[in-house]
């Protein structure tokens, strides 16, 4: 696998038909957004920033949300036709956005392909309906089996989420959607435990997850029978054939530049030797207007000391499964890792088979990754 991060590009799109009580995401519900002037925001956002990067070549381009398949289809055409007028194009560019499976967004899978997206991620979280009634989902699990069946006709690449650990559920039948899953999956998965965020409803009520024994069973299965069916974690939820892995999460995870607009977008952004966080307008209203009378809702632009960079590099990279390159680590931050990170507590938990250093390559183990919030307060401190 090539390991260049290459540069990405993120459009948020942050309406929803309705609000899943575990997520805590910028979503709004909106049932008739102005698209026009969405458009011309967003186009504007995207232009502002092609200027201060110019000469990039552009390897992915995602668009999330919120639900981006409620955009009109014209919408998403006339960025990815910006994506190609503002920079250079990688030839196996990968295009990906998430959709639900609804009748109606169904209808449009063949028109988002001639816009030009060339990836589904299908928001599938589970095929049982009363698990879906339970996460707030408005389709069921013939709705998903219809539109994966419809996604594979239209599109080469497809993944879909799944969500586990739910409230009630038992190992038993978590190994079962797995089988099932991977009777229905393309190239790639991405399996979530589901956790509780605060402000959310399921936070507000006090939802009762699976004891942490039973998580961990959940974890390690999952590791097991996708490995055994040929999709092994890249990631710590993610899963993918060789080849098929998400190139524009690979960009984030490896450090790479991305570009992200839209009200509530993160970027990570290399401009004349200084790499900079942006973090766009985070109410879509307000974002919206002043997008478009400025050209951009960049709500904050904050420059990354080498050390702030190389922390974020470590909780970043630890997250994959191919770990943190050390060389390269040292030649983007300047600073050998022994700067930033805490090597008694590496020590210790490379004697706990928690960590693992070998071929200049800093690695979480399986173990690792499952624990990873725990490894990453030992070793930044």
């Amino acid at each position: 696998m090539d390991r260049h991060p290459g540069f990405g590009v993120y459009v948020h799109w942050p309406f929803c038909r309705r609000i899943c009580p575990y997520c805590d995401f910028n979503v709004h519900t909106d049932t008739a957004p102005d698209e026009a002037a969405w458009r011309n925001a967003l186009l504007s956002e995207l232009a502002h920033y092609a200027a201060e990067l110019p000469g990039r070549t552009v390897t992915s381009l995602y668009f999330g949300g919120g639900t981006p398949s409620l955009m009109p289809p014209e919408t998403v055409a006339a960025l990815i036709d910006a994506v190609q007028m503002h920079w250079s194009i990688a030839d196996d560019i990968e295009i990906t956005l998430e959709t639900n499976p609804t009748s109606s967004e169904r209808a449009r899978l063949r028109d988002f392909w001639m816009a030009g997206v060339n990836r589904l991620s299908v928001g599938v979280q589970s095929f049982d309906d009363a698990a879906l009634a339970y996460l707030g989902r408005d389709h069921s699990g013939d709705d998903a089996l219809r539109t994966l069946e419809d996604t594979k006709s239209v599109f080469e690449r497809l993944t879909f989420d799944l969500i586990y650990a739910r409230p009630g559920q038992t190992l038993e039948n978590w190994r079962a959607e797995l089988a099932h899953a991977l009777d229905l999956a393309g190239g790639h998965l991405s399996l979530y435990q589901l956790t509780i965020e605060s402000g959310t409803p399921f936070h507000k009520v006090g939802v009762t997850l699976p004891d942490e024994d039973t998580t961990a069973d959940m974890f390690e299965t999952t590791q097991d029978v996708l490995s055994a069916a040929g999709m092994p974690a890249y990631e710590i939820s993610n899963h993918a054939r060789p080849g098929d892995e998400s190139r524009h999460n690979l960009t984030g995870w490896r450090g790479g530049d991305y570009l992200g607009i839209g009200p509530g977008a993160h970027g990570r952004l290399n401009i004349a030797g200084n790499v900079y966080g942006t973090h766009q307008i985070h109410n879509p209203q307000r974002w919206l207007q002043v997008a478009n009378e400025q050209g951009h809702g960049t709500a904050k632009r904050r420059h990354l000391e080498a050390k702030d960079r190389a922390r974020e590099l470590v909780m970043m990279g630890l997250r994959l499964v191919e770990g943190i390159d050390l060389n390269r680590f040292h030649a983007i931050t300047g600073m050998p890792a022994d700067a930033v990170l805490d090597m008694d507590a590496v020590s210790g938990l490379q004697a706990g088979g928690l960590i693992d250093v070998s071929d200049d390559t800093l690695r979480a183990t399986t173990d690792g990754r499952q624990r990873l919030n725990a490894v990453l307060g030992k070793i930044l401190g």
